[in-house]
């Protein structure tokens, strides 16, 4: 998994596909039986793209 730091390099674009391939790991992490703390880890990489975009987003409107 990336650290934040990391993904504040990247540009939307590419943190939205990030995103996207996270989402879909997600998905097959969930269908496997042995959801354990990889799911947990890939919810919380999730969501700190989204806040990273939003603060991104809340920056240009300023």
């Amino acid at each position: 998994m990336k650290k934040i730091k990391d993904l504040k390099k990247m540009n939307k674009e590419e943190r939205e596909k990030k995103m996207d391939e996270l989402k879909a790991e997600l998905i097959k992490a969930k269908q496997s039986k042995d959801k354990g703390p990889k799911s947990k880890e890939i919810k919380k990489m999730i969501a700190r793209i989204l806040t990273l975009n939003n603060q991104k987003n809340m920056e240009v409107k300023e």
